[in-house]
């Protein structure tokens, strides 16, 4: 038999009906097709694409005044970069030393490229891009390889060197901010996995992690010339 024009459109709205919902839970980052697992590509919240165009262009400002002051040492030993204050913040301590240059150039040059990228990502966060899980995880991996290369430099600073540098202070605290915000949003959405109360604390509280972290190395820079701040 063949159904009438009535029950036609009833199977057509129904349809209809279904296919919206579907999208809407592929734009909304879930597919529960899936049992709720995420889409195949996640957006991110405007403050999340401006944080990371802001800590982005530090990083870029730093490397970019790094690298100039390591080119203008290149060609005059005598030079003493403007951020060269005292015995201890003395960027032109640390542009000399062999941790300056890890991969055989500059390691700020490696910054400009890295920060660029961040400036990038937020932008079509900014412009509602969406990306792959993997393009997300990627982007993780990538910060915390620039958390840990930091860390690194922070120890070589503070411990080997003996010597700060503020544009470098700079760079880290962007590291920092922009790793762990990419990492809560990574968690919140599904795309690593994590218990739901850490989910729960990360909806609100995801600020603590990097006011923590950055807590932790003003700390370990105070103490290691308390003698000096408080002469």
């Amino acid at each position: 038999m063949t159904p009438g024009p009535g029950r036609t459109a009833k199977v057509t709205e129904l349809l209809m009906s279904k296919t919206t919902t579907a999208s809407t839970d592929v734009l909304d980052g879930h597919d529960e097709a899936s049992g709720g697992q995420p889409a195949r590509s996640v957006g991110g919240s405007r403050a999340l694409g401006i944080l990371l165009v802001i800590t982005g262009l530090a990083g870029v400002l730093a490397a970019w005044v790094i690298t100039l002051d390591k080119f203008k040492l290149l060609e005059d030993p005598t030079f003493k970069p403007a951020c060269s204050l005292n015995p201890v913040v003395s960027c032109g301590n640390i542009m000399k030393s062999d941790q300056a240059e890890v991969f055989g150039f500059p390691n700020p040059m490696l910054g400009l490229v890295t920060y660029g990228i961040v400036v990038c990502v937020g932008m079509s966060l900014i412009a509602r891009a969406r990306f792959p899980r993997w393009y997300w995880l990627t982007l993780n991996a990538g910060m915390l390889f620039g958390v840990a290369f930091c860390t690194w430099l922070q120890y070589q600073s503070l411990y080997t060197i003996n010597s700060l540098c503020l544009w470098c202070c700079l760079a880290w605290v962007a590291t920092i901010v922009m790793f762990w915000y990419v990492t809560s949003h990574n968690i919140r959405h599904g795309l690593l996995p994590a218990p739901s109360w850490l989910r729960s604390f990360l909806d609100e509280f995801t600020w603590v992690l990097p006011v923590l972290h950055v807590g932790i190395i003003g700390m370990l820079i105070l103490t290691r010339w308390w003698d000096f701040w408080t002469s």
